[in-house]
C-alpha cells in the first residue's frame, strides 16, 4: 500500500514521515485550545497508533506540558520504539491547571532524566526546547541549551532544537541548535524565514499550527481544507516534517492521505 512519504531531517542523521504525530491530546485536556473532549482509552491509542504505522507515520511528538502524554506514549510503543523517532521537550510543566517554565540546568536535567523514565527509552530522538512568548529569554538567556549540548554528548538524545515562538527566536535558534520548530501555515508566513535559514544551513525544521490548529473538520464551500494545508507545507522543501495532533482515526487517515497525493503530484 502507498504510505506518507519520508524526509531527511536537513543534514542530521534522521529521517522521518513529513507527517508527524502530535500527542498533546493523549494526556491533556486542561487549557487547550479545542473543544471539551475526554481523554481517550489506551485501546483507543493503540488504534490510533497502529493506523499510524500502518500508514508510514513514524514521528511522534510529546512533551511534559502535555499532561500524562510522555506516560502514556512510553507505554503504548513498548516492543516497538525503534520503529519511531521520538521527539519531546523541555522547558514548560504543566502542574495542577497551569503552565510554568524552567531553563536552568539543573531543571533541564530533571527533565529529560524523566522523559527517558517515562518513555522507557534510552535516548530521545529528538529534544525541542519549549520556549514561553518571549523565546529568546530560554535560547539566549538560559544555560538550557548548553545543558541539552551536554546531554547530547553523554548519549542521552541524539539532537536538540527550539520550538520557537518570535522570527527572533527562531533565527536565533538556527544558529545555535540542530533544529527548530515554527508556527507556519498558508494563512500565517511571517515565520518563513525561518525555514529558509535552517535549510541553508542544513538544520532540521519542523511546522506546528501547520494545518490551522485543527480548525479544518467544519463544513466548507467544498475545498479540501487538509490537502491545501499539508500540500502548501510540503511544497516547502526546507520543511523536515509538520507535527499535526490528533486523536481522531478518521482526521489522521486523512492528514496521512494529503501527503500522500501530494507525493503523486496531486
Amino acid at each position: 500500500m502507498n504510505t506518507v512519504p519520508q524526509r531527511q531531517f536537513g543534514k542530521l542523521d534522521l529521517r522521518g514521515s513529513v507527517i508527524g504525530l502530535g500527542t498533546v491530546k493523549w494526556g491533556r485536556n486542561q487549557k487547550v485550545k479545542y473543544a471539551p473532549f475526554e481523554l481517550p482509552s489506551d485501546e483507543a491509542l493503540v488504534q490510533l497508533l497502529d493506523t499510524a504505522e500502518s500508514l508510514g507515520i513514524n514521528v511522534i511528538d510529546t512533551a511534559p506540558a502535555y499532561g500524562i502524554s510522555e506516560e502514556r506514549v512510553g507505554k503504548l510503543l513498548q516492543g516497538r520504539r525503534e520503529r519511531f523517532l521520538l521527539m519531546s521537550k523541555v522547558g514548560e510543566e504543566f502542574v495542577n491547571g497551569e503552565s510554568h517554565y524552567e531553563f536552568s540546568a539543573a531543571g533541564v536535567e530533571r527533565s529529560i532524566t524523566r522523559s527517558l523514565q517515562r518513555l522507557h527509552t534510552d535516548r530521545l530522538d529528538l529534544v525541542m526546547l519549549h520556549c514561553a512568548p518571549d523565546d529568546l529569554s530560554a535560547i539566549t538567556g538560559s544555560p538550557a541549551l548548553e545543558t541539552l549540548a551536554k546531554l547530547k554528548a553523554k548519549g542521552l538524545l541524539r539532537y536538540y532544537g527550539v520550538s520557537s515562538m518570535t522570527l527572533e527566536g527562531g533565527m536565533k535558534a538556527v544558529e545555535l541548535s540542530d533544529a527548530v520548530m515554527v508556527a507556519w501555515n498558508f494563512e500565517y508566513r511571517a515565520q518563513e524565514e525561518v525555514l529558509r535559514a535552517a535549510g541553508r544551513q542544513g538544520k532540521a525544521a519542523l511546522l506546528k499550527r501547520a494545518l490551522l490548529s485543527g480548525n479544518l473538520h467544519q463544513p466548507s464551500t467544498g475545498k479540501n481544507l487538509v490537502e491545501t494545508c499539508v500540500h502548501a507545507a510540503l511544497d516547502l522543501p526546507e520543511v523536515s516534517s509538520l507535527v499535526a495532533g490528533t486523536i481522531n482515526v478518521t482526521h489522521l487517515r486523512e492528514n496521512a492521505a494529503a501527503a500522500m497525493n501530494w507525493s503523486r503530484g496531486g
